[in-house]
């Protein structure tokens, strides 16, 4: 059975159970286009987060994924601050629930090419079947060069807004010390520790200058993403 921490608009917690399903699959080829987006919103505060957790590090080095984890801070003042979250991605969950009307977010949650529906995570096969189902963008292409962004022209693009997200691929092992995770060892991929919107791109070539990278271990993934909280576009990664 499946369950999970609703947050209400006025971050009122109603707690839920842990709940964990992993399926091993096999991954598929890469498709055409750009790669499929999966952004998960977790906090080492939530007890129902590690099989969610667990299932974006298993897709972490998938050529046709960009798996994303945002560390959110509205668990911070239960028992344990997350040591990688920041109130901007707190705020970026929270315009994908004003994009499609809701007026609560939750962790663990997936956002699949920032799509209006969301899955919780925590099921391996509802994940796998979330990506397949997710369309491959043809465009536009993204090329990163040194400390350049190319991005190509297409044909009725609407006015999307450029994010260069720096993430840290290693696994991050965190000892949890207080909150509901208390006394486990929580290990992490794919943390964003920086996001930036650099510019807009409405259907012209064009090029930025590429914000410096904090941490040369850092990777870097490119989001063109339609209005606040949007579709994404087009995406890519070094």
């Amino acid at each position: 059975m499946k369950s999970q921490h609703w947050i209400a608009a006025t971050l009122a917690l109603a707690a839920a159970g842990a709940v964990g399903v992993s399926a091993a699959s096999v991954s598929p080829p890469p498709a055409a286009g750009s790669p499929v987006l999966v952004e998960l919103f977790q906090s080492q505060g939530c007890s129902s987060c590690p099989p969610a957790n667990a299932n974006l590090n298993a897709i972490a080095d998938r050529p046709d994924v960009i798996p994303l984890s945002f560390a959110v801070t509205y668990w911070d003042q239960l028992g344990w601050k997350d040591t990688f979250a920041t109130p901007r991605f707190t705020a970026r969950q929270w315009d994908y629930a004003h994009s499609a009307g809701r007026g609560e977010v939750a962790t663990p949650q997936m956002v699949i090419n920032g799509g209006k529906q969301t899955i919780v995570g925590n099921d391996r096969q509802q994940l796998e079947a979330a990506i397949t189902a997710a369309p491959r963008h043809s465009g536009p292409q993204i090329r990163l060069t040194g400390d350049k962004l190319f991005i190509g022209a297409a044909r009725g693009a609407p006015t999307s807004t450029i994010w260069v997200v720096r993430y840290d691929p290693r696994v991050n092992n965190v000892p949890i010390r207080a909150g509901e995770n208390g006394g486990r060892t929580l290990p992490h991929r794919n943390i964003v520790r920086q996001l930036t919107a650099i510019g807009t791109w409405s259907g012209a070539a064009s090029s930025f200058a590429l914000p410096p990278n904090p941490n040369p271990v850092y990777r870097t993934a490119v989001l063109v993403q339609s209005g606040k909280g949007g579709p994404i576009v087009a995406a890519a990664r070094s």
